[in-house]
């Protein structure tokens, strides 16, 4: 079990446009007692010794943005090194149809990564033809996701 007295953890995560994915980070890592960091800002070198790293992004057009794509496929292969990925996103994930979390499983998988958990929720989404109508999932992440998150991440504590 991972106790919030010693989790030492890390959250990546790239968060753009309303920054959705941010807080649903900050709102995990509350919980995790794990630092969270935008993937331009981290290096390789702070997931050494994680005993916890989570993969954040919000889904752009089906993916994890590009960036935080390329900074997993640049990190080293693990021994089973713990980790979860979570996502914002304006149409909600549905396994076989639109799952946004598949690229970045993918990734992790291949570098041994033992994936203990995902999350998703509704984002605040503007992006190309939605800005003309002002956007869907106004006000979201809203207090219940958040909710949500940190629920999430109570259940992580529990493994």
């Amino acid at each position: 079990m991972i106790k919030k007295e010693t989790m030492k953890g890390i959250i990546i995560y790239a968060s753009f446009h309303h920054k959705n994915t941010e807080k649903i980070a900050r709102a995990m890592g509350s919980v995790l007692g794990a630092k969270t960091i935008d993937f331009t800002e981290a290096g390789g070198q702070e997931l050494l010794g994680a005993g916890l790293i989570g993969f954040g992004s919000g889904i752009y057009y089906g993916k994890f943005h590009k960036g935080l794509l390329n900074f997993a496929k640049n990190l080293p292969e693990t021994n089973g090194q713990k980790a979860f990925i979570f996502s914002t996103a304006g149409v909600k994930q549905i396994p076989f149809l639109n799952s946004g979390h598949k690229s970045i499983r993918e990734i992790l998988r291949a570098k041994n990564f033992n994936i203990v958990g995902e999350f998703d929720c509704p984002g605040y989404d503007t992006n190309s033809l939605l800005k003309c109508f002002g956007g869907i999932n106004g006000g979201r992440p809203n207090k219940e996701d958040i909710k949500r998150a940190k629920d999430f991440a109570r259940g992580l504590c529990r493994m």
